[in-house]
């Protein structure tokens, strides 16, 4: 499931919280901008979330940041419900809060600031090395499964109704797959 969430509380003049009510079962957020207002010339926004601890206060934490050159950016939150927190430009601020919602704030800041924070390490999501790791696993999966049924012509029963694929042929498909993906990740695409 998934729910757009527009309507930001503005708990300060630069900065906005938006509620993620039934958090638990959220694992990822999208966090874009609508491109009806950019972020003021060298300006971007920091994007942090927050859950309640065992005592209903606020746990936040550093996800990354958007701007208008980089307006959209996905994180993972299902391993954060559990981290410590981090500095954050949210603390003094009285923002009304319901104990079982968890939320997300954004921070305008410069952009020489946002480069310079370090956001919580398990918060990014699936780069291109993870989907090249993927696509490896997948690849050798198959390969092992394929070859787990392979016969030699003298073990074959003759069937009439079944195709049969020498292992030769996958062997093949699985090295050209592997060298095209060596090469660029993502040729897959075009």
């Amino acid at each position: 499931t998934f729910g757009v969430q527009t309507a930001a509380q503005q708990v300060a003049e630069d900065k906005f919280v938006f509620d993620l009510p039934d958090y638990e079962s959220i694992n990822h957020v999208v966090v874009f901008m609508l491109g009806t207002i950019p972020f003021p010339e060298g300006m971007g926004g920091s994007v942090y979330f927050s859950y309640p601890d065992s005592n209903g206060m606020p746990v936040w934490q550093l996800l990354g940041f958007v701007t208008n050159g980089k307006p959209s950016a996905i994180f993972k939150i299902s391993g954060l419900k559990s981290g410590e927190g981090s500095q954050h430009p949210f603390g003094a601020m009285n923002i009304v809060r319901t104990p079982s919602v968890a939320q997300i704030g954004i921070s305008v800041e410069l952009l020489d600031s946002l480069a310079q924070q370090t956001p919580v390490g398990n918060a990014a999501v699936s780069s291109v090395d993870s989907f090249t790791q993927f696509t490896q696993k997948m690849l050798d999966n198959f390969y092992n499964f394929a070859s787990s049924f392979a016969v030699s012509q003298a073990q074959m029963t003759p069937s009439p109704s079944e195709m049969f694929i020498p292992a030769n042929v996958v062997l093949k498909w699985y090295e050209n797959f592997q060298r095209r993906l060596a090469q660029n990740p993502l040729f897959w695409k075009t």
